[in-house]
């Protein structure tokens, strides 16, 4: 007769093998053989509550190789969650809430998006970060009112990838104790053995980043795990990777073989497999009655656990009023951005560089927001990132809101997405505009779970000047346009920045990219209403024609001083034409069919200026050819001489207007 434990651990089992099965699509190996981890995390320490899965003070989950996705869908319908078994039937299939890999927001119960490996561990990373910041500045004596652990499943493939390394590097550094991953090391990948390509000891590698390291030798000793975890748990200053020896395909006729991997066992191997478990081969879907009962017997104890949570913050509310009031403004996500304040920093400034009129903003923000934190990697003097005189969150400084990546943007643009899904943060990353390609994953991952996370790009021109062409992102910002549901903006002044940066506080549900100028740029006081009331638009009439527009000039960024230039210029020659200041696609594209005819008119030649590729701007201008852009890569050189060596002139812009008319 089988035990509690082991009964729970088989249902877990056959109910991920079945979806896949059911599905003929999926990947049974990584469910048989880590259940009885996923089972001692949840059943022996998980801090949840089905009946409110957005508890606040729960315990954080993440299955990082998220084509396990199936056993987390089985211990989530065990749990109590709102996903029925019918929804387990349909895994993999359209409409379902059983997608191939976990999604945030569409799955109850999955705290991050997981499928690209080493992106679930290196976000678990910004939980824990999340809770430490938050813990350290409220809690008080009595009152440990944030006060929950982050746990994890992670896999070889998951220590394999980079973005892994470089999250792991930081959290030891970091310290962050309440943080626990449990190893699947089951000597397995799609082409066979891990010594092909992985033959690091993985112990001592984490234990040179910082972390505790331990051991459980057979993945069906629930004590030992247990144990484990207890022991991670009692080091406070340490993250901790357990190692558990694991089988993939645990049980199964293909146990240890690859094959396992990606696709369903088939009927006989299955059947096979549930006899060897004592498991009725005949059944499928099947959960025993004690299982069932088990599981439900926990729900009084979750939802007392947060009634208790919840009878503290009452208390907490009548000791320390003022506190209790912010953090529960930061769980509500509330933001109020005042952008007259920002723009107001500006007043008597001629001329600056968005990168540093950010940083102004920045700090005023930091006033405004008490859940703006962030940082940059190792580029903090160069991207004006540096929230003044609040402190580097660090081992010994919890408090800090300024966090150092490091020279580490992929775990940088991970660790934001984990501050962000954990809530109570408005969190942001720094870098250059040309190395957003180290972390683009992140910035798709964080566009696909629509969530608010802020990516400070600077230098975002070939006008950056003598660093070159390694440092000149000619084709990134139209890069990132590309990726749906991310918020791009380039920003023509600091007006403008002040613009951009209130959108992306208010953006709740999608990441913004904030491209920004190294280069003066002339501030746009004559037109500071027009900015005020319109830069969120996306686009608008900066300068109108002054009859009817022969010509409508786009420009982003820099290069909207350009276009003003050669309107003056071109009216001189007696052509009349509009300046249209675009400094964000897809803010543009959500506006009135009728707002965007004022702006682009139909049947009026247009130009676009960017110092970028033009490819995509036929969207608004009919043609590449009506674009004046670059498409080569840069030169070292000052970024006034690059300019004009490139074309970026008021004669070619008014040569171009000519040409197209």
């Amino acid at each position: 007769m089988q035990t509690m434990d082991q009964a729970c651990v088989n249902t877990l089992r056959f109910l991920a093998a079945d979806q896949v099965e059911k599905a003929k699509s999926g990947h049974p190996g990584f469910p048989l053989g880590t259940a009885p981890l996923m089972y001692t995390i949840w059943d022996r320490f998980m801090n949840y509550n089905p009946a409110d899965p957005q508890w606040f003070n729960r315990d954080r989950f993440i299955l990082s190789p998220g084509h396990g996705s199936a056993l987390l869908y089985a211990m989530l319908h065990l749990a109590g969650f709102d996903l029925s078994m019918e929804e387990l039937k349909n895994f993999r299939q359209w409409g379902s809430k059983t997608p191939g890999h976990p999604e945030y927001g569409h799955t109850v119960g999955v705290d991050a998006s997981t499928g690209p490996l080493g992106h679930g561990f290196a976000m678990g990373v910004g939980f824990a970060i999340a809770e430490a910041m938050l813990a350290a500045k409220y809690n008080k004596p009595d009152f440990a009112v944030v006060n929950h652990y982050t746990y994890g499943l992670t896999s070889d493939g998951d220590l394999m990838e980079g973005v892994s390394c470089e999250a792991a590097s930081l959290a030891g550094t970091l310290g962050l104790g309440k943080l626990i991953y449990l190893y699947d090391d089951n000597k397995i990948t799609i082409e066979g053995s891990t010594d092909i390509a992985f033959t690091e000891d993985v112990e001592m590698r984490f234990k040179a980043y910082g972390w505790q390291v331990l051991r459980v030798a057979d993945s069906e000793d629930i004590e030992a795990m247990e144990a484990a975890i207890k022991e991670a748990q009692a080091d406070t200053m340490h993250p901790s990777l357990i190692i558990v020896r694991t089988h993939i395909g645990f049980g199964s006729p293909k146990q240890d073989s690859p094959s396992c991997h990606g696709e369903p066992l088939g009927g006989e191997a299955l059947a096979a497999t549930k006899e060897k478990a004592g498991w009725p081969a005949d059944k499928m879907f099947y959960v025993p009655e004690e299982v069932s009962a088990h599981f439900a017997e926990k729900k009084p104890a979750c939802a007392e656990a947060q009634k208790a949570w919840e009878a503290l913050m009452a208390d907490y509310k009548v000791v320390y009023p003022e506190l209790a009031a912010e953090l529960e403004a930061r769980i509500n996500g509330t933001t109020l951005v005042n952008l007259a304040a920002l723009e107001a920093i500006f007043a008597d400034t001629a001329k600056t560089a968005t990168r540093e009129a950010s940083g102004e903003i920045i700090q005023k923000l930091a006033m405004q927001l008490p859940s703006l934190v962030g940082g940059s990697a190792d580029l903090g003097p160069s991207n004006k990132t540096i929230m003044k005189n609040e402190g580097f969150f660090s081992r010994v400084d919890r408090k800090g809101r300024n966090i150092h990546f490091g020279v580490r943007e992929h775990a940088m643009g991970t660790v934001v997405n984990g501050i962000s899904l954990h809530g109570g943060f408005i969190p942001f990353g720094g870098t250059f505009l040309v190395f957003a390609d180290f972390m683009r994953p992140a910035i798709r991952m964080a566009a696909l779970m629509g969530i608010r996370a802020i990516f400070v790009l600077t230098h975002d021109s070939i006008a950056l000047g003598e660093d070159g062409p390694t440092h000149q992102p000619i084709e990134t910002a139209m890069a990132l346009r590309m990726i749906p549901n991310v918020s791009v903006f380039r920003p023509a002044d600091a007006l403008e920045t002040a613009a951009a940066w209130q959108q992306a506080c208010m953006n709740l549900h999608k990441p913004t990219c904030l491209l920004l100028s190294r280069q003066k740029l002339p501030v746009l006081h004559q037109y500071a209403q027009l900015v005020h009331d319109n830069a969120y638009k996306g686009a608008y009439v900066l300068s109108p024609a002054k009859e009817k527009a022969a010509a409508v000039l786009i420009g982003t960024g820099s290069e909207v001083h350009l276009a003003l230039a050669a309107q003056v210029k071109l009216a001189a020659e007696g052509i009349d034409v509009s300046v249209v200041s675009m400094p964000s696609w897809d803010a543009f594209e959500k506006q009135s069919a009728e707002y965007k005819e004022s702006v682009l008119p139909q049947g009026v030649a247009k130009v676009a200026v960017e110092a970028g590729v033009p490819y995509g701007w036929s969207r608004y201008t009919g043609s590449d050819n009506n674009v004046i852009g670059i498409t080569q890569f840069g030169a070292s050189a000052p970024g006034d001489v690059l300019m004009e060596k490139y074309g970026f002139t008021v004669e070619n812009v008014v040569a171009k207007v000519k040409e197209v008319l």
